[in-house]
């Protein structure tokens, strides 16, 4: 970070109080913290600085543009650390940090969901055959190839995040069920039909999941309000039944049934693990 020339902090009137100098010790700290990479505290004392300077005058202040221009740099470097710290940092998929505070966010303080909200838990199938087979190095490009494919053609608003290992998750607001279900499904045969022969002579990969819906709560008063915690865990005990159906497979609720979504609708379903509210 580059200082601010003397005379801009030294020389102006100094008025009756000691607000030019302090003005730059406030300068002099953010320069220092900004060499650092404190960027978020040298952002505050420049913001002091400023005050400072202009705290006699009745006119809208002239921002030095040297001082605009450091502000600005620090406002970029503070959203890009603060983006980089929501990040999975093999993946760059959102990370768990990041799914929590969004899931909060979509669900109002009593648990009713304002708009339709849909939550697919993905697992890679046979993952650590993987890693035996290939090795980790190659496992971890699996896992980056797979969150490309997640990502593809999501609706606005949607992402991905991991959560956990070879586990990711789908938000999917603002959505129905019907279109929930093509999504993931979609997802699925993306991992699927990718030539993963490309990446490695006799590799193969395929995802299971597990897709909770919850409607609007305007469509269904009755219902008792559900949380994050919750639709989180209605979604981990359909992926347990994908799983136990054969992989492969996305698993979902309709009509107080568990299904499995396209070319895996045929396959005789297990009976799913139950969850405590689970209507």
């Amino acid at each position: 970070m580059t200082a601010l020339r003397p005379e801009t902090a030294e020389t102006q009137p100094a008025g009756d109080g000691p607000g030019p100098s302090l003005a730059g010790v406030h300068e002099s700290i953010a320069t220092l913290l900004a060499s650092r990479g404190q960027w978020r505290q040298a952002y505050q004392h420049l913001r002091s600085a400023l005050d400072l300077v202009h705290a006699d005058q009745v006119e809208e202040p002239h921002v030095p543009e040297q001082l605009r221009r450091e502000v600005e740099l620090l406002r970029r470097e503070h959203a890009e650390a603060r983006e980089q710290s929501l990040r999975d940092s093999l993946t760059d998929s959102y990370n768990r940090r990041y799914l929590d505070q969004r899931l909060m966010d979509l669900l109002t303080e009593h648990g009713a969901c304002r708009h339709g909200l849909a939550i697919a838990l993905i697992d890679l199938d046979w993952f650590k055959q993987v890693n035996d087979t290939f090795g980790h190095l190659l496992g971890d490009r699996v896992l980056q190839r797979v969150v490309e494919l997640l990502q593809q053609d999501l609706p606005e608003d949607a992402f991905c995040a991991r959560y956990g290992g070879e586990e990711f998750v789908l938000v999917l607001p603002r959505v129905d069920a019907s279109r929930a279900v093509e999504i993931a499904e979609a997802a699925r045969e993306r991992v699927e039909h990718h030539p993963w022969q490309d990446v490695a002579p006799g590799l193969r990969v395929t995802v299971s999941a597990g897709l909770s819906y919850e409607p609007p709560a305007a469509e269904a008063p009755q219902r008792p309000p559900v949380g994050a915690e919750q639709q989180l865990l209605r979604a981990d005990s359909l992926l347990y039944t994908a799983k136990q159906s054969g992989r492969n497979a996305v698993a979902y609720r309709a009509d107080g049934r568990v299904r499995l979504a396209g070319a895996a609708a045929g396959r005789r379903a297990i009976t799913e693990t139950r969850v405590l509210g689970y209507y």
